[in-house]
This record gives C-alpha cells, structure tokens and sequence, in this order.
C-alpha cells in the first residue's frame, strides 16, 4: 500500500515517513472513518479492504495489550465485555508512545466513566492497582535498606530521619476491596466471596526479581506517602497516628523494610 499525492509527490516518492503517517493514521482507530483518500493500492486502486484489514490489526492488537495489562479486569467481568470496553477506550485514547506497555495508563479514569461498569464500581480501583503492579515491575532496580541498615542510624536522630524510597515503590489507595479483588484474580485458585465496600490500601514494590504486595494497616499508607514525599520519619508517624491512633510505628517501620520499600535512611536538615 502507498500514499499518492500529485500536489507532493517528491516527499512521499521518497518515502517520507511523517508524510505517509500523516495520511495513513489518523482514521485508523474508528471503522466509522473513511480510508484516506491519499492511500491506495497497487495502480492507484482503492485500498479500502486492505486499509479495513490494517485497521482491524492495530485495534486487536491494542486490545490485546490492554488485556495483558489487565488480566484482573478482564477476568472480572469477561473477555467479551472487558473486549468491548477496550474498544471504546481505544477510539477515545490512541496510544502515544510506541512501548506497548505504557498503553492505558487512562484505562482505569476511563472505567470509571464507562457507562455500562457503573455497576462495578470498583472496578476501576482494581484497574489502578493493576497499572501500578506493571509500573513497579518496568521500574528501575535498586538497593533495598535493611534492618541492619536502620539498626545502625542514630537513634536519637530518627525524628528527623529521610528514607529513600525504593523507584518501583507505589501506593494505592482505595474506599474498596480492590487489592483482594486484584489478588483473587491474578490467582487460579478459588476465593471466598469478598465484601467489596471494605476500604484498602497497598503497598506494591519491587526490591528484587518479584513484584511484592502487601496491604496496609490504617495509618499505613499516610505514613508512607509522607515518607515517600521526602517528609522526615517524624512528621510522617504524626501523620499516621492522626490518621488512626493506634497506629503502631515500630510494626509499620518493620513490614515497609522487610517488603523493600526504602534504599536508604539520609540525615534530615533539621
């Protein structure tokens, strides 16, 4: 298939690439577009069919992305339904960068205005822990503190302590149940029912090889969003404890080591 332009037809004999992108993608996305009128086929004939075919392929394509991002989702509500909404998604959202894995970073937004998921209404939150898990999987390696690592930092200067977040670090807040949502459907084993109004948050990382999940205790993810922020420790265990007075701070300091979510422990200005 080519693109033919009497007006032009030095830049695209040559085969310039933004001319012929410039001709060819813009209707790819919605089947309800009519093929360019600059595309044809071999003579110069209509490359309807053949455009309709291409077009076909990128939007599978994409939808198959989506699918690979969000296995949760689409074991959630069916391939047919999940199938359907990508399309929508697709024709509403093109993808913007040529990595297929950073595709539907607005799925979970566009979930949540999808008129026929209104009856899910967290789904979209199973979507967003879904995107983080991806992101803290591509994230960048590094380092993790240790026990021995925090054991060694002066005590009486903790207060004013900054921990270093691990890069694949992530917290996701949710009013539902959308991290046992995500964890019943990324596992073939069978689960019991789960009450979906009940609030969660989760920390997700990745210290090594593995993604770890882990859900927060209340207070927990204030905590860790201060910290995570640059705040110092101080500030962020004040914050936890006016998020639930019973926030135990030597628990939560613990289990966010043992998952990996810091690289370091740094001496405050203050």
């Amino acid at each position: 298939m080519r693109v033919a332009n009497d007006a032009e037809p030095a830049a695209l004999d040559r085969g310039d690439p933004l001319s012929y992108a410039a001709a060819f993608a813009p209707a790819l996305l919605d089947p309800q577009d009519q093929t360019p009128a600059l595309v044809t086929g071999p003579n110069r004939k209509s490359a309807v069919k053949r455009y309709n075919v291409y077009r076909n392929n990128v939007t599978v394509s994409l939808i198959d992305a989506l699918a690979a991002i969000y296995p949760a989702v689409q074991r959630i509500v069916g391939a047919e339904f999940f199938r359907a909404m990508a399309r929508f998604h697709i024709r509403a959202t093109p993808p913007t960068s040529p990595l297929l894995f950073e595709y539907g970073r607005d799925f979970p937004d566009f979930i949540e205005t999808y008129e026929f998921a209104r009856p899910l209404p967290w789904l979209a939150d199973v979507a967003r822990v879904e995107r983080v898990w991806l992101d803290a999987y591509h994230a960048a390696d590094g380092g993790t503190l240790t026990s021995e690592g925090l054991a060694a930092f002066p005590p009486e200067r903790l207060a004013e302590a900054i921990l270093v977040p691990h890069p694949a670090t992530r917290i996701v807040r949710s009013k539902f149940s959308a991290l046992s949502m995500f964890l019943a459907n990324r596992s073939e084993a069978s689960e019991e029912a789960i009450d979906a109004t009940t609030p969660e948050d989760a920390l997700i990382t990745r210290p090594g090889m593995a993604v770890f999940v882990r859900r927060l205790p209340p207070g927990g993810a204030a905590f860790l969003r201060r910290l995570v922020a640059g705040e110092p420790l101080g500030e962020a265990a004040s914050a936890a404890f006016a998020a639930n007075d019973s926030f135990d701070l030597a628990a939560n300091i613990g289990a966010m080591i043992e998952a990996g979510a810091f690289r370091a422990i740094l001496p405050g200005d203050r």
